[in-house]
């Protein structure tokens, strides 16, 4: 049983987005991204939502809404670390990295920072294999980077230095 949005101002936005797209199927990740953009993250309300007015199995809708590491299922902390895991990074470091960040912030990965100041990620891979390590800060593609580098950035987040 699909969950239902209250009436809000976002949704309004939201189904004028998609009118844009001709409520087309294709249009599936432009209208996670905008949905993501308008409420923050992807809830089950608003993935079901989507999946309506696109005439698309929800499952569909939640496949690719977790396929996608820029797509988050649950509300992600003010800043953003997204560690590639892919195989080059993997090998020079990454999880030296994931567990950099995770050690100063005491989380893990896929979690947010107490203050939610900080959300750690990894994705499978960020097609960055020739800088590799590579993170994805707030939107920002870093590569060969150190575990002592990343958390001084992270640190500049946390204690806004």
């Amino acid at each position: 049983m699909p969950a239902t949005l209250p009436a809000d101002k976002r949704l309004k936005i939201l189904d004028a987005a998609i009118r844009k797209q001709q409520n087309r199927p294709d249009a599936l990740i432009a209208v996670l991204h905008k949905a993501q953009e308008l409420f923050g993250f992807l809830d089950t309300p608003v993935l079901w939502h989507v999946a309506r007015a696109l005439r698309l199995p929800p499952s569909r809708v939640y496949g690719t809404a977790t396929f996608y590491h820029l797509f988050s299922l649950k509300p992600r902390g003010e800043h953003s670390c997204v560690v590639c895991m892919g195989t080059a990074c993997f090998v020079k470091g990454a999880q030296k990295l994931v567990d950099a960040v995770g050690d100063l912030g005491g989380i893990t990965a896929g979690q947010t920072t107490p203050d939610g100041k900080v959300s750690l990620l990894v994705a499978r891979c960020l097609g960055a294999c020739g800088i590799a390590p590579a993170v994805v800060l707030d939107g920002t593609t870093v590569g060969t980077i150190t575990p002592d580098q990343l958390t001084a950035r992270v640190k500049e987040w946390t204690h806004g230095s």
